[in-house]
């Protein structure tokens, strides 16, 4: 019997063809005897997709298919061409190189390049390239102001004004040493990818200060401002651009100038707005997960959640949202344990405006419920998230031919599946009717280690595919878990400065007398239980004539259990009756519950999440010129840790950092410096950024 394809994939329209070593071609608007257009792929990852009607790209991907290890004859059968062909192109690759592919050169005629230049001298281009290159920039960049969103912040009409002596490194001064030279790093990409030292000095002025100190600590992983006393104040501060970090009592002077602004809310809104606006977090997928900030004290707060110990502990919890490649994206600190469900459906509602399209919400059991698959549904939300209390007898029952889709995701192979799930969620205020709501189902089989899973989707009118929804699912602890594992091994993620507690605006408790509802409804249903077994053993007692007779233990037992049935009946209305929560600060001798003020967390954080994007950028900007990636991230902090010397003019800052000492890490720690200086960072107050590898200067 023919296995029945549940679930076709759209997007394979064309042929394909396998090229050996791993290579698959797939011919699209296959027509006649050649192929409109092509995509070349490597064990089912996208490598390249060229148009064959152009003659240049032609040329140019037979080449690099080749070079990648396709096979001449299955290339040749796969294009519609001749091997000869193939061939031909290679050669004239290796004799002329790329020049002699894009200008057609044959061999044939003639092996010198520059013979062959002089046969295809009129077609070759004329004119300066230099002055036509400009025009087509300006052209450009013409077109893209004409259409750029306007990058600003909220403070327009209230900006702090700065002291031309208070700007960041307004003081000049030669050479000097500093060991926290690569420190400078973060200051140079956040000043111009996130144009950072303009949005803090915007909203707070000279205390700007605090946040450089923030972000020495957030990059050198200095847990706490206590710890500042170990720190080399004039190496720090040259730069950090304030001349010398100052002394403890004066750095929380700045830290409680700036956090008595009551600000945090607008800059962090404005920070994440620019993100969003500048394209420097993803779109298509947003991992939601909650992050436990304990708290150790003795006064009564609100309980969160510690998942490692399973169990309840006073704290707070941290939504944070990361893109899929663990950019923080948002961030909001919230009493107790918090309410998940409720933040996925407010942060999609924050940046509606922002977005074309809101993103694919992805997060853990913790948000499952019907209730809210039904709002995220009627919000147009998409979402990607595990099913809660599956069965496990009914998964390992599937029969295995039903995984139709396979891919390997983490070195583990996967098969998956999907199906149809639909329920129906009661009628809204207001409404008459209830509401049926159909989710898509996603299997999941690790072959690997032999377990099985299931998800459950919602994408309406995105095409993603069962693959994507399923690797959506298993990316969640990469995405946002493992984020934070890494973040808090290298920055103080749960240091908060200027711990201050006041009174909770929830004062309300869980109703006691419900707890004691509950003690008594159980305590009835334990002695009905006893009477009910003691029941079954008594048997009839009758007279002589066969009525029963009065009194007897059947009799006294039956007249037991209906007065406790009564009873148990009367307490579990009661119980209903009673209010889940009840507010007791009116009530005497009552020890209120306290919550932390999140003014100083909120602004730490806010430093912390802009350290850890930048790292994000740069380990970004690092990666093709090292082949390590095991070794990658280490190698980022290896430059980040240099020391190095500083030098300050009226119209640049220099850096110079320490050479790594084996020559292929070198090369990418100036690759790196160079791309960051080909930036072309500045201060607010114009001062040109500059980073560069070397010796001393003296």
């Amino acid at each position: 019997m023919q296995q029945q394809v549940l679930f076709k994939d759209e997007k394979q329209k064309g042929a394909r063809f396998e090229l050996g070593a791993g290579l698959t071609l797939e011919a699209i608007d296959r027509g006649g005897k050649q192929a409109g257009a092509v995509i070349l792929y490597r064990q089912g990852v996208f490598i390249k997709k060229a148009d064959l009607s152009d003659a240049v790209a032609r040329r140019l991907f037979i080449v690099e298919a080749v070079e990648l290890g396709a096979g001449k004859s299955r290339l040749a059968v796969a294009l519609g061409i001749s091997r000869q062909s193939i061939h031909n192109q290679i050669e004239i690759k290796k004799h002329f190189g790329q020049e002699g592919l894009i200008q057609g050169y044959n061999p044939a005629a003639s092996k010198s390049r520059r013979r062959q230049r002089q046969l295809h001298q009129q077609e070759r281009g004329s004119g300066n390239k230099s002055v036509e290159v400009a025009q087509i920039r300006a052209r450009e960049r013409e077109e893209r102001e004409a259409k750029q969103l306007k990058l600003e912040f909220s403070f327009t009409a209230g900006r702090q004004r700065v002291e031309a002596a208070e700007q960041p490194f307004a003081e000049e001064h030669d050479w000097e040493a500093s060991r926290y030279a690569g420190a400078f790093l973060y200051l140079m990409a956040l000043a111009k990818q996130w144009n950072w030292l303009e949005l803090v000095m915007g909203y707070f002025g000279a205390a700007y200060k605090i946040f450089m100190v923030f972000v020495l600590m957030a990059a050198a992983n200095i847990g706490s401002i206590e710890q500042l006393k170990n720190v080399r104040v004039r190496e720090a501060g040259i730069v950090l651009g304030i001349r010398r970090v100052a002394c403890k009592p004066i750095v929380w002077e700045w830290f409680y100038s700036a956090a008595q602004l009551q600000v945090s809310q607008f800059l962090r809104a404005d920070f994440f707005r620019y993100q969003l606006r500048a394209g420097l977090v993803g779109l298509w997928m947003w991992f939601c997960d909650g992050h436990l900030l304990p708290y150790t004290g003795k006064h009564q707060l609100r309980s969160a959640y510690n998942t490692q110990r399973r169990m309840p502990v006073p704290g707070r919890t941290n939504m944070v949202s990361c893109d899929g490649s663990g950019r923080v994206v948002d961030f909001e600190i919230q009493e107790g344990k918090g309410d998940l469900r409720a933040h996925i459906v407010a942060l999609g509602k924050k940046w509606a405006g922002e977005v074309s399209r809101r993103p694919v919400m992805v997060f853990d059991r913790e948000g499952s419920g019907e209730e809210f698959f039904a709002s995220l549904v009627k919000e147009r939300t998409p979402f990607v998230t595990w099913e809660k209390h599956a069965d496990a007898d009914k998964l390992a029952a599937l029969e295995e031919s039903r995984f139709i889709t396979e891919f390997i995701f983490n070195g583990k192979q996967y098969g998956v599946f999907e199906e149809e799930k639909s329920f129906t969620v009661g009628p809204q205020p207001g409404e008459t009717q209830g509401h049926e709501v159909t989710l898509r189902r996603i299997y999941v089989w690790n072959k690997t280690s032999k377990r099985r899973a299931s998800g459950l989707a919602w994408s309406g009118t995105m095409n993603m595919s069962t693959q994507e929804c399923a690797q959506a699912i298993l990316s969640r602890w990469g995405a946002s878990e493992n984020t934070f594992k890494h973040l808090n091994d290298r920055h103080p993620f749960h240091y908060h400065p200027g711990f201050k507690l006041v009174e909770s605006d929830r004062q309300d408790i869980a109703n006691p007398e419900i707890k004691r509802k509950e003690n008594l409804i159980a305590g009835i249903k334990n002695g009905l239980n006893k009477l009910y077994k003691k029941l079954v053993k008594a048997k009839a007692a009758t007279k002589k004539d066969g009525t029963p007779r009065g009194n007897s233990v059947r009799q006294r037992l039956e007249s037991t259990i209906a007065g406790q049935e009564s009873a148990l009946a009367t307490a579990q209305e009661e119980k209903k009756l009673l209010p889940e929560r009840v507010d007791v600060s009116g009530l005497e001798n009552y020890k209120s519950i306290k919550r932390v003020d999140d003014e100083g967390k909120y602004l730490f954080d806010f430093v912390t999440a802009s350290v850890w994007n930048a790292r994000k950028q740069m380990v970004d900007w690092l990666r093709p010129h090292f082949d390590a990636e095991n070794e990658l991230v280490d190698l980022f902090y290896a430059i980040t840790n240099c020391q190095g010397w500083i030098r300050s003019t009226k119209t640049e800052v220099t850096v110079r950092l320490e050479p790594l000492q084996q020559p292929r890490r070198r090369l990418a720690q100036e690759q790196l410096c160079r791309r960051l200086t080909n930036l072309g960072a500045r201060t607010p107050a114009g001062k040109w950024l500059v980073v560069e590898v070397g010796e001393g200067p003296v």
